[in-house]
């Protein structure tokens, strides 16, 4: 059976979701800046390497009855179905995972899963990735590979010009880091909005590049994504549609 290529697979994993979401709004203790949205996107993928790829991905996340909060990020497309999950509580304004799943499965590639259970107790994390076990300590800041994504959301939110996360990525901790570029606006489907422009931070010797846009209009939804990898090939995301705090995104009034 053919696999597709490995960076496809990578790219809708971290990408589509990339996603970021907000989360429903918490206890009237929490402060307005630490206050979060519901919200639920559409977006289109492209993938530009020869024949042009296109596929679309859902994102939600809701409230479950043990007060916990479910992060969902679905893709569909010829190639791959991925289904990405993270159960998480939102304390004081940090994200804290306990269990994140994935699943791959397509026609063209072999099925992939990967899980990892959180015990904040011991400071702890198991699961797997694929055919390698998970089993380690972790920082009290660790997040995983879903969870991250709503973190630097909302820290872009409250103004921060440089972020950096600590993620478990297999049987190890990564570090990530971003930083905020500057204000563009960007014309789409949705009409015109202003966005915050955010790089994902690498080596100088990497060649490798990944570009995001969010519009604090509309609760710092992302609204694209662009990734180049070394040997060219160009992924991009485009929102399509969204519902923040359950009403449709309207374009800002003109000035």
């Amino acid at each position: 059976m053919m696999n597709a290529p490995p960076p496809l697979a990578t790219f809708f994993s971290w990408a589509l979701l990339v996603l970021i979401a907000s989360l429903p709004r918490l206890a009237a203790a929490e402060s307005e800046e630490e206050a979060l949205l519901p919200y639920e996107a559409s977006y289109r993928a492209t993938l530009e390497k020869g024949i042009p790829f296109n596929g679309s991905a859902t994102r939600s996340l809701a409230l479950q009855d043990d007060g916990s909060w479910l992060y969902t990020f679905k893709v569909e497309s010829f190639i791959a179905d991925i289904t990405e999950t993270s159960r998480l509580n939102w304390i004081e304004g940090q994200a804290k995972p306990s269990t994140y799943r994935y699943a791959l499965e397509g026609m063209m590639i072999r099925d992939r899963t990967r899980s990892i259970n959180l015990n904040w107790a011991d400071q702890h994390a198991t699961g797997h990735y694929e055919d390698r076990d998970i089993d380690l300590s972790v920082p009290a800041t660790a997040q995983d590979p879903l969870s991250y994504q709503l973190q630097l959301q909302q820290d872009i939110r409250l103004g921060k010009q440089t972020m950096h996360y600590q993620v478990i990525d297999k049987n190890r901790i990564e570090e990530d880091t971003f930083a905020v570029l500057g204000e563009e606006t960007l014309n789409g489907e949705f009409g015109s909005v202003n966005t915050i422009k955010v790089e994902k931070v690498r080596e100088e010797e990497a060649k490798r590049t990944t570009l995001m846009w969010f519009a604090p209009e509309w609760d710092y939804l992302l609204v694209r994504l662009l990734q180049i990898e070394k040997d060219g090939t160009r992924y991009e995301i485009h929102l399509e549609s969204a519902r923040v705090n359950g009403e449709p995104i309207q374009l800002p009034p003109k000035s």
